[in-house]
């Protein structure tokens, strides 16, 4: 089947790729050795791991004072595909005409989730900005597939614009 040529050179060619890989191995070991020897010359300095940043708490009275209500209409537009403005127009979504101060679950005619209907409270400006956040974590088991609004500015701004409606 296969002559002693054939097979002294299929041995060889083994034994030279493996002293290939085992010089490879050496040389590699020599370039990147990480074993240290003595002190570092370069230290780079890391914050510990406990100490942890404080960012600035700013009153949420101070944010409402500020709102734009010209940008909370703007940002309404992405509520206006599920809810309307004038009291009683229920859409996929309860009207928001007077929500800021309304009882939870109390728009007239509206089928509101389990979830939600459960609550008890009004839609205070602080309650609407934890819910606005991301609906879905404020009131588990909400039928709202809104993923929320992620800037707070947004949402002080939208809130602003709801209450403006009302008298």
């Amino acid at each position: 089947m296969f002559d002693t040529m054939t097979l002294t050179k299929a041995t060889a060619g083994l034994c030279g790729a493996f002293l290939v890989f085992l010089l490879g191995k050496w040389a590699a070991e020599e370039l990147y050795h990480t074993e240290a020897h003595g002190e570092a010359s370069y230290v780079i300095e890391v914050e510990e791991a406990g100490a942890e940043e404080v960012a600035e708490v700013v009153d949420f009275g101070e944010l409402m004072a500020s709102a734009d209500v010209g940008k909370g209409a703007k940002v309404f537009k992405k509520c206006s595909a599920c809810h309307k403005l004038e009291a009683g127009a229920n859409a996929t979504g309860p009207y928001l005409y007077g929500v800021v101060g309304r009882e939870f679950a109390a728009a007239d005619g509206f089928g509101y989730s389990g979830a939600l209907s459960g609550m008890s409270g009004t839609w205070t400006a602080e309650e609407l900005d934890a819910f606005l956040t991301k609906p879905s974590s404020y009131v588990p088991g909400t039928t709202m597939s809104f993923s929320g609004l992620k800037k707070q500015s947004d949402r002080v701004n939208l809130i602003a614009y709801l209450d403006s409606l009302d008298n």
